[in-house]
C-alpha cells in the first residue's frame, strides 16, 4: 500500500435547535489517500486491494478511535466508504471495503454484530465523500442512522482512492423517530 496522507475529522454537537444535546453527539472520521495499483488497466485479481482493505480497517479504525478518546466501549456505531479516482473503477473501492476491512475494524472496537454500512463512488479531487453510519450491534437502532461527510481538496487524484472509516459515540442529536433504543440492544443477530 502506498499511502499519501491521512485525514482525521472530529465532530461534536452540543446544541441543536436551541436545545442542549446531552450527552453531546460525537463522531469521528479517518480517511486515507492511497495509490490505486490498478488505475488505468483492468485486473481480474484484486486480492492486493482486499489485503490493503484489511490493513486500512485496522489503521483507520485506530485513527478514528484515538480521535474520539481511545475508548472502544464508548463507540456505538460505524461506517465505511471509498471514493475512487477516475482512472480506477468502482470495483476497486468494493475490493477495499468488503471482503477484508470489517473484521480488523471490529477487532479495534472489541466487536460489532451488525454489518458495517458502506458506500462507494467515483470522483475527483474535492468530491464530497458520504460515509453512512449505523449502530455497530443492532441495525434496527434508528437513532444511529446517520452519516459523516468529508471533502479533500487534492484527493482522490486520477490514480488514487480515498478510503474512510467513521465511528460514532452516540446517535444523532435529539433523536425522536422511535424504534429500538441503544440501551435495549441485545446485539446477537446484528439486527436487534
Amino acid at each position: 500500500m502506498k499511502l499519501r496522507k491521512i485525514i482525521t475529522l472530529v465532530e461534536e454537537t452540543r446544541r441543536e435547535m436551541g436545545r442542549d444535546v446531552a450527552p453531546a453527539s460525537r463522531r469521528a472520521l479517518a480517511a486515507a489517500v492511497i495509490v490505486n495499483p490498478h488505475a488505468g488497466h483492468y485486473a481480474d485479481d484484486l486480492s492486493d486491494l482486499i489485503t490493503t482493505g484489511a490493513t486500512l480497517g485496522d489503521l483507520l479504525g485506530r485513527e478514528a478511535l484515538a480521535a474520539l478518546g481511545g475508548n472502544p466501549a464508548a463507540v456505538e456505531g460505524y461506517g465505511k466508504a471509498a471514493l475512487v479516482g477516475d482512472a480506477g473503477e468502482l470495483e476497486h473501492g468494493a475490493a477495499l471495503l468488503h471482503p477484508g476491512l470489517g473484521a480488523p475494524l471490529r477487532a479495534v472496537l472489541g466487536g460489532g454484530a451488525a454489518l458495517v454500512p458502506s458506500s462507494k463512488a467515483m470522483g475527483g479531487p474535492g468530491t464530497v465523500i458520504d460515509v453512512p453510519l449505523g449502530h455497530k450491534d443492532a441495525a434496527y437502532v434508528r437513532s444511529h442512522f446517520d452519516g459523516m461527510r468529508v471533502q479533500i481538496p487534492d484527493a482522490p487524484r486520477a490514480g488514487e482512492i480515498v478510503v474512510a472509516v467513521a465511528l460514532q459515540c452516540t446517535g444523532r442529536p435529539l433523536p425522536r423517530v422511535g424504534g429500538l433504543r441503544h440501551e435495549d440492544v441485545v446485539g446477537e443477530d446484528g439486527l436487534r
